[in-house]
């Protein structure tokens, strides 16, 4: 059966919004103009009812330029192949930048201080302008004094489309995410230095869409697109999807060669997955997220069938339109270690951009010590054109997303077993794991590699890859 010629937006979710922000940014696939007009985001203060029973404030969040009630940071839609121009307008009471999560653009739009652009201090903007190659889901973030604004709920999501896919009856878009919340609804200390030597520092609210077990409708026996963005500090995520069945077509923005039906998904901080779901044939049938990560199952979200049955056969699926991108040459890469460890050797320096005050971490025996002008050396010096392979060896017994910027790396091969060569911009390192990335430095520039589990970040897991 084939698929609808229409995308149905869902009342009330992320995804509405974004539409709302005006078609002209990427709404209606018409060719592009040479300047776009620029999206304006604020960064800004703001309160809202997270835990629902107490307005919560001091909350931080990207809103659209002149928006009266900022919430929830605004799911930005782009196209693949056309430019897109942004204007941050800085509103906080500290400096910030944004970061376009797994995005290849150049790297002075990457959004790290020092490393590739100037703070943006309070009062100030900054023009980012670039154009996204894939296609897929991706998100955004500062990445100055990460722990406290990413904490305080600045993340959002990014969608490229590709007018070449096919689209669907329904699509949600969940921006994943813990709070530290006190009993009174108020902000807690952002973490316990004991545990962000360890797994890192759990919130006490969870939330999608800044909401707790939000519901959505869904046409009953249709097909839904859910993006699922992992944008918490700390927690991962062992996903599955109760009382329907779902196929994955897209791990962290790239789409699989063929779909692979959903028992169980693990995404930890920075990643994203894409899943279709068939949804029951019955009206007022529900159909549950999940996350049953430790143990004990917890509802994320929940869809509700409504109208008369699209009667969809999620055989019909087919894999979305893939990513250009450009295949490693194993046979002339040059390898490089990369050790994953604890440390004690070095104390963390006071930076703009912030402190925890603490080294608990470290990449070949090196912890990143803060923000400076004067960055320790890169983790490897690469020539333009050549390829890479990555040996990630995590020696410590605690899981670490490790992500790279400005490039996409190709899984070769893992200790732990047989892996699917998929391409990537964040992998979860196990425990003991060690783990082989390709990759062919196609992008100029000092991308940044770090765990994305923030505390691990902002305490030494962090270096960088000089291309030239």
């Amino acid at each position: 059966m084939p698929l609808l010629s229409r995308r149905t937006l869902i009342q009330g979710s992320a995804v509405a919004a974004a539409y709302g922000i005006g078609a002209g940014i990427a709404g209606r696939f018409g060719t592009a103009s040479a300047a776009p007009k620029p999206v304006g985001i604020d960064a800004v203060l703001t309160e809202g009812m997270i835990d629902g029973k107490t307005a919560t404030k001091k909350l931080m969040t990207y809103a659209l330029a002149g928006t009266s009630e900022p919430g929830l940071a605004p799911v930005l839609r782009m196209r693949k192949g056309e430019e897109f121009a942004a204007r941050l307008s800085n509103r906080l009471d500290e400096p910030t930048t944004v970061h376009w999560h797994g995005l290849r653009i150049p790297n002075a739009m990457d959004g790290v201080p020092i490393l590739t652009q100037p703070y943006v201090y309070p009062g100030d903007g900054f023009d980012y302008r670039f154009t996204p190659p894939d296609a897929g889901t991706f998100w955004y973030h500062p990445h100055c004094n990460t722990l406290t604004q990413i904490g305080r709920g600045m993340t959002g999501v990014i969608v490229v489309e590709d007018p070449k896919d096919a689209v669907f009856d329904a699509e949600v878009v969940l921006n994943l995410r813990d709070w530290r919340l006190g009993g009174d609804g108020q902000f807690i200390d952002q973490y316990k230095a004991r545990d962000a030597a360890k797994s890192g520092t759990f919130g006490t609210v969870r939330t999608a869409n800044w909401q707790s077990q939000p519901d959505y409708d869904v046409p009953a026996g249709g097909f839904l697109r859910l993006r699922i963005v992992a944008s918490d500090v700390t927690r991962i995520y062992n996903l599955r999807i109760n009382g329907a069945e779902a196929v994955i077509i897209a791990i962290d923005g790239q789409p699989l060669p063929r779909t692979t039906p959903l028992d169980m998904s693990v995404i930890a901080p920075g990643q994203r997955l894409d899943l279709v779901v068939r949804m029951p044939e019955s009206e007022g049938a529900s159909v549950d997220l999940e996350d049953i990560r430790p143990s004990r199952p917890k509802t994320i979200a929940r869809f509700r069938s409504i109208g008369a049955s699209l009667k969809r056969d999620l055989g019909d699926v087919a894999p979305l339109n893939p990513n250009p991108g450009v295949e490693p040459d194993l046979s002339s890469a040059t390898e490089v270690p990369l050790v994953l460890s604890a440390t004690a050797e070095n104390s963390a320096e006071n930076s703009i951009c912030g402190s925890l005050g603490f080294s608990f971490w470290a990449i070949n025996k090196v912890a990143w010590t803060g923000d400076s002008a004067d960055p320790t050396a890169p983790l490897a010096e690469m020539k333009l054109g050549r390829t890479y392979l990555l040996n990630l060896q995590n020696v410590t017994p605690h899981a670490h997303p490790i992500h790279l910027h400005g490039m996409n790396f190709k899984v070769v091969s893992s200790s732990t077993g047989t892996v699917a060569p998929l391409i990537s911009d964040t992998y979860l390192i196990l425990p003991d794991e060690r783990v082989q990335l390709a990759l062919v430095a196609d992008n100029p520039g000092d991308w940044v590699f770090h765990c994305h589990i923030i505390e691990h970040q902002k305490t030494g897991m962090t270096g960088y890859l000089r291309v030239a």
